[in-house]
Parts: structure tokens; sequence; C-alpha cells
């Protein structure tokens, strides 16, 4: 997947969804530093041009800012990866700070962090009321001044997020943000239609992977059954029919 996607995107985010998307798991909070390493160094094995991004999973830096070294430099070392992502703004902004200026290049994500859905109630928009709108312009600034290189912005109103963008002197990156983010990221399964069950408002299925494989796998299955499938050319010490026949004719 990673070699596919690697010549039209810029960046590569391998995210802890993936525990929801691979594995079907219902949060991100079961995700482990051992599948973010083995996803992580699989695509940085696939990517030739893009920056690989590997998310901390949860409990891997919330303890302190050590806690948060030590793992943030496993990742790197183990993946190869170019740089990693905190769930987390005004609050994590030390932490921020404390990997940056220690060699480990750091992406923010505020707005809807799924790390925190127990205590925010739920997967719902961020930025709709006064209070939560000045909080994110505190967690933008924060992260902003603590180096991060750049920023997820999720499931926040398009307004605020465009706002967030205004006044961030960092790329952002919207994901059910704003058109107004400098760039956007959405889950790959989602962009293929890999799942038919559910689609989040914010992506847009480009492809319906979900049918062609499915009609592969019918196909393949009916085939086995009938004995069709393996014919003469997929077997070894065998000739394929055609080439029989070519050889009966000369």
């Amino acid at each position: 997947m990673a070699k596919i996607l690697d010549e039209h995107v810029d960046i590569l985010l391998v995210g802890d969804s993936l525990g929801m998307v691979v594995y079907g798991m219902s949060t991100t909070l079961p995700v482990t530093m051992d599948m973010m390493i083995a996803h992580g160094a699989a695509v940085v094995r696939g990517a030739k041009h893009a920056c690989v991004v590997v998310d901390m999973p949860f409990g891997s830096y919330q303890a302190s800012r050590e806690q948060a070294f030590a793992n943030a430099a496993r990742i790197m070392a183990e993946t190869g990866c170019d740089a990693v992502k905190i769930e987390g703004g005004e609050a994590l902004a030390d932490t921020i700070e404390f990997l940056s200026h220690r060699g480990i290049p750091v992406m923010a994500h505020i707005g809807l962090q799924p790390q925190s859905v127990n205590s925010v109630g739920g997967f719902r928009a961020q930025g709709t009321t006064p209070t939560t709108i000045a909080q994110l312009k505190r967690d933008a600034k924060s992260v902003a001044d603590a180096g991060a290189f750049s920023c997820v912005i999720e499931a926040t109103v398009e307004s605020v997020a465009a706002e967030l963008t205004r006044i961030m002197p960092i790329p952002t990156i919207g994901i059910g943000a704003s058109p107004a983010c400098d760039g956007q990221v959405l889950v790959i399964d989602d962009i293929l239609g890999m799942n038919a069950e559910f689609m989040p408002r914010f992506a847009k299925k480009y492809a319906d992977l979900h049918s062609i494989i499915g009609k592969a796998a019918k196909q393949f299955s009916a085939e086995v059954r009938s004995r069709q499938f393996p014919a003469a050319e997929n077997c070894f010490g065998t000739k394929p029919k055609s080439k029989i026949a070519n050889s009966k004719k000369k």
C-alpha cells in the first residue's frame, strides 16, 4: 500500500486508527507500541519519497516527558520513520518541546483526539462552544510554540479550523476540519471503500474495493468448487492447453 501511495502523497501517516480499521477494535485505546512499530516499519520499507509519520499509541507518552522520549526514540529507531505524532494540545506542549529539542520531530494533533474519546463523551465535533473554541486556540498556539512542525486538526467546526489554520505558523492537516487547512488526510480504507457498513461524514469514497474484492473472492471460490482452478497454466510440470494444441499442429 505504501508503494502505491508514495508517489502521490507528501506524508504517509501510520495512524493508530489501524486498531479499528485493521484489527476491528472499537477504539484506538488497545493499540500497542509493538503494533505501531510493526506497521510503521512496513510503511517505511515501501516509501521512497513521502515523509512517514507514526502515531504514538495511548499510554506511551502521557506519563512523563521522559517516557515520551524513550518511546518516541524507540519508534524512530525501530521503524526508520521521519517523525512521530502526539495527540494533545496545551497539556502536551511541554512534552512536544522536550522531544523537539532532543531531535524528535513531532506532528501535533488537536480537535477531536480519539485517544481521549472516553473523557470527551465520544466521537463528536469540536469547537461548538465559545469555551471549546478558546481552548482550541490555546492548543494551537501552544503546540506551535513548543516546536511541532505541523498539526492535525480533527473533527472541528469548519470556521474554527479555518481560523486555527490562519493563526498557526505551521502547516495544518485537516480531517473532518476545513478545506482551508494546508493539507488533508483520510484513512486509506475509507478512500478505497473497503468498509460497506460505515463511512464517516468527513470521508469520501473514491473507489468501491469492497465490492471488487467480494466479486473476486466469489469467482475464485466458484472456480475452485467447479475445479476450473487451478488450470494447467497454474501448475508446475504441465503445459497449458493452448501450448499443447500448438505443439500438435507443428
